[in-house]
């Protein structure tokens, strides 16, 4: 079956060839040629938009966040203390963004976004090499017809979907402030609730670990029972207005961004966070 194969693959091969010096021209130069002049257009187009897009920016040294012909160059600064934030990837990304919504369990993440993606991406590229017809019609091709629309439509509809997800930020952690309430025992605290439900949506706990949520990053302390060290309101405020000035070094981004109401509520939550039943 394989010497088949490479006799049937020599034998379309000689037959290009003399096809080629029949009726047609070579590859090199003919071909090769063209492909390196569409390339020069394509880098000389994309030079042509960034200069475009930079030298309309309107201001001095065309640098601001105003718009130009084809955009701005920047967004506002970044504010750390954002909690209406939601990040999301470029758009190429989307279908991979909407695929972790889909296998979503700890366990089934590994398939979602290296094991399903990477199979079909080596069908795709293994396909050449296992339909080594000459037929080029496509309707005479319905295997490689077939898998092109359903990559292209699963495709599509995976950035479409991912494109218009929504949001709920924080909504799984926000719902496990009742049970820190009742563990820590300020489940009567007003101002300790609210700033417990900040401390859900303003990612705290990307650094942070509170009882079993959050991380360890860059050192950042455990803050169950942050409370037990009598630290005071005055001291937690200061320290979230600018962590650097209290703790010279410190890593932390300032919240100040929060308001200072905002940030007393987040206080009367971290003072009240004594411990698991130490309440």
């Amino acid at each position: 079956m394989a010497s088949d194969r490479v006799v049937e693959r020599r034998r379309v091969f000689q037959q290009y060839k003399a096809d080629v010096k029949e009726r047609g021209k070579p590859f090199y130069p003919y071909a090769m040629f063209h492909d390196t002049i569409m390339s020069l257009v394509v880098v000389a187009t994309i030079i042509g938009l960034a200069v475009i897009w930079k030298w309309t920016i309107p201001g001095a040294h065309h640098i601001g966040t105003e718009p130009g012909w084809l955009g701005k160059l920047y967004d506002a600064p970044a504010d750390p203390g954002t909690t209406n934030f939601v990040p999301r990837p470029d758009w190429y990304f989307y279908f991979l963004f909407y695929l972790l919504r889909v296998f979503k369990w700890p366990w089934t993440v590994f398939i979602g976004t290296i094991g399903l993606p990477n199979v079909l991406l080596v069908l795709l590229l293994a396909m050449p090499f296992i339909d080594i017809r000459s037929e080029r019609h496509l309707l005479r091709r319905p295997v490689a017809l077939v898998a092109s629309v359903l990559v292209i439509v699963s495709m599509g509809v995976l950035t479409y979907k991912g494109a218009t997800a929504k949001e709920a930020l924080g909504s799984e952690i926000v719902g496990h402030v009742p049970t820190w309430a009742a563990k820590e025992g300020f489940t009567g605290n007003t101002p300790a609730l609210a700033g417990a439900k900040l401390f859900a949506v303003s990612g705290c706990l990307n650094c942070h670990t509170y009882i079993s949520d959050g991380g360890e990053n860059l050192g950042a302390p455990v803050l169950t029972a942050e409370g037990a060290k009598g630290k005071g309101i005055a001291f937690q405020v200061a320290h979230l207005k600018c962590p650097a000035c209290v703790n010279a070094g410190s890593p932390m981004p300032s919240f100040v961004g929060l308001g200072d109401d905002n940030l007393k509520k987040l206080a009367a939550f971290l003072e009240a966070s004594k411990g698991v039943g130490k309440h």
